[in-house]
């Protein structure tokens, strides 16, 4: 994958989703209308955080390359230099997944 040229805001997280599975567990071959939307992806870029009261920046807790759990209908879906990748707020992300 190439470096996506996006700087996110505040507390975002620009994710590239994972390929929604082709086939189900017993090898049955799904069609379009029948994948799920992906609820996992990559990190490929994060905001410096969001402002806090004091004039100081909140650290987020995930960074590039860490992949993410995130909810089904959570943040914006846009198309950047060919490839589809989702915004999210740091709040809109559930878990880091722990290798």
């Amino acid at each position: 994958m190439s470096k996506i040229k996006l700087r996110p805001l505040d507390d975002r997280v620009v994710v590239q989703p994972l390929q929604a599975e082709e086939r189900t567990a017993g090898g049955i071959v799904l069609p379009d209308s029948a994948k799920e939307k992906p609820q996992r992806g990559t990190v490929v870029a994060v905001g410096p955080g969001r402002l806090l009261d004091n004039g100081k920046r909140g650290e987020l807790s995930v960074q590039e390359g860490d992949e993410v759990i995130y909810g089904k209908y959570g943040g914006s879906d846009i198309k950047v230099s060919g490839q589809e990748v989702k915004i999210l707020r740091e709040s809109d992300i559930l878990a880091k997944v722990v290798k």
